[in-house]
């Protein structure tokens, strides 16, 4: 049974402020969820004597009697957070808190489909826990980020372009046989947007990340919420056309800007240019390793090659593009940028913030900021984390 299977419904409120809040005082409590002192203090009590909150120090003082931080105990149990990209797997254990406890990071392919993958996501996952001193008893939520289109509510992917094994595969089955904690399933690019959501304190409530690797995805945070649609398609920006007579993308159409602008496109417009001998750097690189990907276009112009410069710009600028028909129309406060694109470099930026400034509407774009995620590679992880112990205390730590 989970240590909150009894609580009432202003001590469940209690614990999910307080992870949101990430270390808030007693007095901020009271205050997000409208509590008298006395309330808020009488409730907290009871929850730090049942082992479920803890107090972590004290605040700097401003005036007055220092108020103590609160954080939800660790002794709850751990989470489990894994992110699975197009080509890498990312799994990490963590305390309530989303602080890192162990972590392994390792190349991998989703196209060899679920049963592959998912067996090393299981060895890894044993063998991190195992490294902490943890079993599956332990473990009281699990959050996984996929690259492509979820079904929320039964944790499945739909006609996933990039991993159609995938397809209707039920992971979530699939680990329930070793755990019986429960476990989420979402979209990558909608773990980022969690992630950040929960670096800010949810200080922001209209804000997308969009994730640049070898696709392109975009995380929607509309009134505070990671916004997922009807069919939880909602944000796969990299379908959308950026010309008519672009080359062909894998979901059959012409011009999609993932087709155009992401990772594999990148690298594919350097080695073009390493072959027409329009860069002495790529081509240098190209014969030393065989292959040129995205870092060494990346590196290329910061060392002042004009072709890599020229091709970095050209990605930023159609990216650019796309987003700036997303800024006119969801009108967001914050852009925050991941994935693999943000080893690129500042030019890449640039290209990207100028394109969205000059195609968007004045008003949309007066107080936009566009920004790389501060989260940087662990924003997925992070996001993971969120996901399952946001969750797991709605479902108040049944598996659904």
């Amino acid at each position: 049974m989970a240590p909150w299977s009894g609580l009432t419904a202003d001590e469940m409120a209690l614990l999910e402020t307080t992870f949101w809040s990430a270390g808030g005082s007693r007095h901020a409590m009271a205050e997000r969820l409208g509590f008298s002192k006395s309330k808020a203090n009488a409730l907290i009590a009871g929850l730090v004597e049942q082992g479920l909150l803890a107090e972590a120090g004290l605040q700097r003082s401003s005036g007055g009697r220092r108020a103590e931080n609160l954080q939800l105990h660790e002794g709850l149990g751990v989470l489990v957070g894994v992110d699975i990209g197009a080509t890498s797997l990312d799994v990490a254990v963590l305390r309530p808190d989303l602080s890192v406890l162990a972590q392994h990071a390792e190349p991998a392919d989703v196209r060899e489909g679920p049963g592959v993958v998912l067996a090393r996501v299981r060895v890894l996952m044993r063998e991190l826990l195992g490294r902490c001193g943890f079993g599956a008893k332990q473990v009281i939520g699990i959050g996984i980020g996929v690259p492509g289109p979820v079904n929320f509510e039964i944790g499945q992917l739909v006609n996933p372009p990039l991993m159609p094994a995938w397809d209707s595969f039920s992971i979530r089955d699939y680990l329930r046989e070793d755990y019986a904690a429960p476990v989420f399933v979402d979209n990558d690019v909608n773990l980022m947007a969690l992630g950040e959501l929960w670096r800010l304190k949810r200080s922001l409530s209209n804000f997308l990340v969009i994730k640049v690797g070898t696709g392109i995805g975009c995380g929607i945070v509309c009134h505070g919420e990671v916004y997922r649609g009807a069919a939880g398609s909602a944000g796969d920006v990299g379908h959308i056309c950026v010309d008519q007579e672009g080359p062909l993308c894998h979901c059959g159409n012409l011009g999609c800007v993932e087709a155009m602008a992401a990772g594999p496109a990148i690298t594919r417009m350097a080695v073009q240019a390493a072959e027409a001998g329009e860069s002495r750097a790529l081509a240098e690189r190209l014969r030393a390793q065989g292959r040129i990907d995205a870092v060494d276009v990346g590196q290329a112009s910061r060392a002042g090659d004009a072709a890599a410069n020229a091709i970095v710009q050209r990605a930023g600028q159609l990216i650019g593009q796309m987003l700036a028909s997303i800024v006119n129309f969801f009108n967001p406060s914050h852009v925050f940028i991941g994935g693999g694109i943000t080893h690129i470099g500042p030019l890449f930026l640039a290209a990207l913030r100028q394109s969205v400034y000059h195609r968007s509407l004045a008003l949309s774009t007066r107080h936009l900021e566009i920004q790389y995620t501060p989260l940087g590679a662990q924003a997925g992880l992070v996001g993971a984390g969120v996901l399952a112990m946001h969750e797991t205390l709605k479902v108040r730590g049944v598996a659904p």
